[in-house]
């Protein structure tokens, strides 16, 4: 018997599914079209609500405020024009401490059975042996491998496109720089030994901070090291601040931006306080959104620094201070390192008159620390006037 449809029944609606002899429905497909589709409904709870929306703020410069701007230079690199001499701002250079945290010195292995956990120990059967870098430091003099070291610095330095000194008169100020590092520069941690500095990765650690250290002498008639700024870009500025925070601003009165935005819980909104309480203020900002980085270099990559403050001081001449407010950071050496060599250049250069740069490790010595600044950018004025 062929089938009959239900609908013949009824047939002022649409049709109806069709029911075969064995009263078995055919089989039907349907098609969805859209976004979103609900599958399986769901009842609301009437006791939550919807998620609390975060509070942002808006971070921006303020027009009425345009005589607190701050304008700042955007250095991707320097540039040495050595011709004969080399030179180290010892002074300046970062130390390094050997400690067998970072390169074992010895280490306790035994064959055996693994214990209950799966892992091998160093309780029951079998013998252990204990393995040690004195076959290392045997077979090795140091006075080697200071000239090995010394030879790769000079080819990096041989590999500059502005480096006119030739390699035989280069490599052996290298080696004196590279004798004294090692001697009054390096710290070994016992059992850690003077050798394990040409061990990665100390060794690239030495290397990085010797070849960011070395700079021409100026007072052997070097021209001196100038920053390279960045082509595409001009100076940095307040004006360009403009962005979004769920973080908790402050308001501040000497700063071009309306909110000073912390990356900390007290610090930083302390040391805000103090910056724009001082009478040698004469315009702050604090170093969110602005852009402003001093490059550096470590682990053979470069990285941005990226400062707390910029603070513009009412010395004569005017004078820009970069103060850090830091906590523990392992890089402290490192970064402080290529904040001064940024200063430097700058200030060589004279463009962006004169910069300056210091590290509070407490909020209550910022005070001290501006002042000491604006002094100290009016004796650089005096001693640029006797130089001439």
């Amino acid at each position: 018997m062929p089938p009959y449809s239900i609908g013949r029944y009824d047939n002022s609606g649409p049709p109806r599914p069709a029911v075969y002899e064995t009263l078995t429905f055919s089989e039907e497909v349907a098609k969805v079209f859209g976004v979103p589709f609900e599958v399986i409904p769901y009842k609301a709870d009437p006791k939550g609500g919807a998620p609390k929306k975060e509070k942002r703020h808006h971070v921006h410069a303020v027009p009425s405020k345009v005589q607190f701007q701050i304008s700042y230079p955007r250095v991707e690199g320097y540039t040495r024009a050595i011709r004969n001499r080399v030179t180290v701002q010892w002074s300046m250079m970062p130390s390094l401490r050997l400690v067998p945290g970072t390169i074992p010195p010895d280490v306790d292995v035994k064959g055996g059975l693994p214990n209950n956990q799966g892992r091998f120990s160093l309780t029951g059967p079998g013998a252990i042996e204990n393995i040690t870098l004195n076959p290392y430091r045997k077979g090795r003099r140091l006075r080697e491998l200071v000239f090995e070291m010394a030879a790769a610095i000079t080819r990096d330095y041989k590999a500059q496109p502005k480096c006119e000194v030739p390699a035989h008169v280069l490599f052996p100020q290298m080696v004196k720089i590279v004798n004294r590092y090692l001697r009054e520069y390096v710290e070994q941690v016992a059992p850690a030994d003077k050798l394990d500095v040409f061990l990665s990765p100390y060794y690239g650690w030495v290397i990085e901070r010797l070849v960011e250290a070395i700079r021409p002498d100026t007072s052997q008639g070097e021209a001196p090291e100038i920053p390279r700024y960045e082509a595409n870009r001009g100076p940095g500025s307040t004006a360009e601040v403009d962005f979004w925070t769920s973080r908790e601003p402050r308001e501040v009165i000497n700063s071009h931006l309306n909110y000073v935005v912390p990356d900390t819980q007290r610090r930083e909104q302390s040391a805000a306080y103090y910056i724009d309480k001082h009478p040698l203020t004469l315009a702050f900002v604090k170093n969110a959104g602005l852009g402003f980085s001093i490059p550096y270099l470590n682990n053979g990559q470069m990285h941005d620094y990226v400062p707390d403050f910029i603070i513009k001081l009412g010395s004569t001449p005017e004078a820009h201070l970069i103060l850090e407010t830091k906590g523990f950071d392992p890089l402290t050496e490192v970064k402080k390192h290529a904040a001064e060599r940024w200063v430097a250049a700058v200030n060589v250069d004279g463009t962006y008159g004169k910069w300056l740069y210091t590290i509070c490790r407490k909020p209550e010595d910022v005070s001290k620390a501006i002042t000491d600044a604006a002094a100290s950018a009016t004796s650089l004025k005096e001693a640029a006037a006797v130089a001439r």
